[in-house]
């Protein structure tokens, strides 16, 4: 069976760990070559990862949210590859659960900062590049289930998500013609290095099996489940999904709050 991405080069930005960590791990296996950026030292690591398993990886460490660090990735792909294919957007932070009243202005930005002019400015600079060169190509971006509705993360970062569904729809229509799909991956509660200490916390307390129980299939995801819609969405198996927010929850954003119903009750 011929690899989804073979001859595809890829940026992949929050590579350091989590779901962009087993994105690159997956774009790789399937023949792309990646650029891959994040803040921590952790991104070598997965460049290294995806060198010792075959692939072609370079590792640089930026922050998402500067113009001129995305600007570099772009660079980088196009001088090291001599072109670009796939740009993912993945890079995030919670901006912890602190309510409306709690926030400060500059809370509040940094959280925009990152999440949401972050994925703009790999729209901006990715998909000049990707339109440029005339063969097309797909941007992703990582949005939440908490941009969807409340309840899934603090006002700031579920604000910042709602933004990247937005910015999917938007931009898809900016790019009209250029045969540039933007999508975005809409996660549920995931085990990332962003959610970690939550998962420790009920692994230490014993209580790791409540994790995800809200969801139909009533469990957390793993970072691969993620790296799959991913990769779904950068192949040409999806040449014709675009404007798309794409829930990969479990089924949590299906439905209003309700009272789970007991057999033999009356719904209400």
């Amino acid at each position: 069976m011929a690899e989804q991405l073979s001859g595809k080069v890829a940026i992949i930005t929050g590579a350091g760990s989590g779901i962009g960590r087993a994105s690159a791990l997956r774009f790789a296996a399937e023949g792309a070559k990646l650029v891959l950026g994040d803040k921590t030292e952790a991104v070598h690591a997965t460049a290294r990862a995806v060198q010792e398993a075959g692939g072609q990886a370079v590792a640089l460490q930026i922050d998402a949210g500067l113009e001129a660090d995305v600007e570099k990735l772009v660079a980088t792909a196009l001088q090291q590859y001599g072109q670009l294919d796939v740009a993912f957007a993945n890079a995030g932070i919670s901006g912890g659960r602190a309510g409306i009243f709690e926030l400060t202005p500059e809370a509040w930005t940094e959280v925009l900062r990152v999440n949401l002019i972050g994925p703009w400015l790999m729209v901006k600079h990715a998909g000049k590049a990707l339109a440029d060169a005339g063969r097309g190509g797909s941007i992703i971006c990582t949005a939440s289930v908490a941009g969807i509705r409340s309840g899934a993360g603090g006002p700031a970062y579920s604000a910042s998500k709602a933004g990247v569904i937005n910015l999917v729809m938007v931009s898809a229509q900016q790019l009209c013609e250029s045969n540039v799909r933007v999508n975005a991956i809409c996660p549920g509660l995931t085990e990332t290095g962003m959610t970690q200490p939550t998962f420790d916390y009920a692994r230490e307390k014993g209580v790791d099996h409540k994790l995800g129980r809200l969801n139909p299939l009533r469990r957390a995801a793993q970072p691969e489940e993620l790296a799959q819609v991913a990769l779904f969405l950068a192949s040409d198996q999806s040449s014709y999904v675009n404007g798309q927010a794409i829930a990969v929850d479990g089924g949590l954003s299906s439905s209003h709050p309700v009272t789970r119903q007991l057999p033999g009750q009356t719904a209400v």
